[in-house]
């Protein structure tokens, strides 16, 4: 049986923690941030945890990892 190859665009945005969640960055941090207040954009610093409905796929995309 081949290696699985890992999908490398899913490979930059996620991480698996050791606890097996997948850690992801915040979304609307990369442009219009003007009309966002900064309480908003503060927040969207901090990494997030896909929900249990992705995390089996996002795992599957990134099996060595």
């Amino acid at each position: 049986m081949p290696k699985i190859k890992t999908h490398r665009g899913a490979a930059k945005r996620f991480s698996v923690t050791k606890s097996g969640k997948v850690k992801r960055g915040q979304a609307f941090r990369s442009h219009i941030l003007t009309k966002k207040t900064t309480k908003r954009k503060r927040g969207l610093r901090k990494s997030a945890y896909a929900s249990a409905a992705n995390e089996a796929t996002i795992k599957k995309l990134i099996p060595y990892k």
